[in-house]
């Protein structure tokens, strides 16, 4: 294992043996992109190494500044950059998003990106391999963080007769919420905010189903005054604050983003502490290398088992 194998640059995590960088944060020559939330892919880059559907959501957000010239490989495509081999596997996170598997010299690195474990019908479930390195993302790593069921947070919406008025995230997010609301509230009616409603699209034209859905109409929300989700972005939820005769909620992990609604929703599509606990534990690495987040607590944790670095 070369502890330099990833290092931290102004441009984000570089892998100097291969030349490229892991979703960067600021244009680089070589781009191997995780997924296309906007904190991981970001414009202006030469060469997009990506899965063929990243880089569909990708063009539809960013347009033509998503990339000048990209390379797509499907889960299990093996491809090189440099002396580096690298394979896509499903991270669970949204639609198109991976893990990134490295080997060089003998030695296996896994990147996570962003990963959940939990069920999610609009994206190809977690895969693991077995690797020397782990460097997994540590948004919720913390053992008071444990995420509920989805559906059973997804039932509250049952006990909500009034019209409803939902932030969520517009990619991943919304798509995962509206299929659980036409699965377990198949009587709401789902609207969508004009940002959100191209990417249903783009699900449903790669062979999703997301149950029913519509653009939002003001009259709707108006002359049906129950069952009715307007699902908007968080600036949108938040201009909204005052809104009247609308049930307020936030759909998300962060108990901060909970506060000051009229109901709780927590769903999260990154991992919590156990399943990040699970996924080392699958992984089976010599060394875990953390990244997005706090990794202290799990250093801490593994003090006297594994070494835990954190990038």
């Amino acid at each position: 294992m070369k502890d330099d194998f990833l290092v931290q640059t102004p441009q984000g995590l570089y892998c100097p043996y291969g030349d490229f960088h892991l979703d960067p944060l600021l244009p680089v020559n070589n781009a191997v992109i995780s997924h296309a939330h906007g904190d991981h892919a970001r414009p202006g880059n030469q060469k997009v190494f990506c899965t063929p559907a990243t880089h569909k959501i990708m063009q539809l957000r960013l347009k033509k500044n998503a990339g000048k010239d990209f390379n797509t490989y499907s889960y299990h495509q093996t491809f090189k950059i440099e002396k580096v081999s690298i394979t896509f596997l499903s991270a669970g996170h949204i639609l198109g998003s991976a893990m990134v598997k490295m080997e060089f010299e003998n030695t296996v690195y896994l990147f996570t990106g962003d990963y959940k474990l939990q069920a999610d019908e609009t994206c190809q479930p977690v895969e693991f391999c077995q690797a020397n390195v782990l460097i997994t993302e540590t948004t919720f790593a913390n053992p008071a963080v444990k995420h509920p069921n989805p559906e059973q947070e997804i039932d509250k919406l049952n006990e909500i007769e009034g019209n409803i008025l939902l932030g969520v995230y517009g990619l991943g997010k919304a798509q995962r919420i509206t299929q659980l609301i036409h699965k377990i509230c198949p009587q709401k009616n789902v609207l969508l905010h004009y940002s959100i409603y191209p990417i249903h699209q783009l699900y449903k034209n790669e062979g999703i189903d997301l149950g029913n859905y519509q653009h939002y109409d003001r009259k709707i929300m108006k002359q049906q005054t129950k069952n009715q989700v307007y699902m908007v972005p968080p600036l949108t939820f938040n201009s909204y604050s005052k809104a009247p005769n609308v049930v307020k909620i936030f759909a998300s992990g962060w108990e901060n983003l909970q506060k000051g609604n009229d109901q709780s929703l927590y769903i999260s599509d990154h991992a919590d502490w156990d399943d990040i606990l699970k996924t080392i534990s699958m992984v089976n690495p010599q060394e875990v290398w953390t990244i997005h987040g706090d990794g202290n607590l799990l250093k801490t944790y593994f003090s006297d088992s594994l070494k835990v670095k954190i990038l």
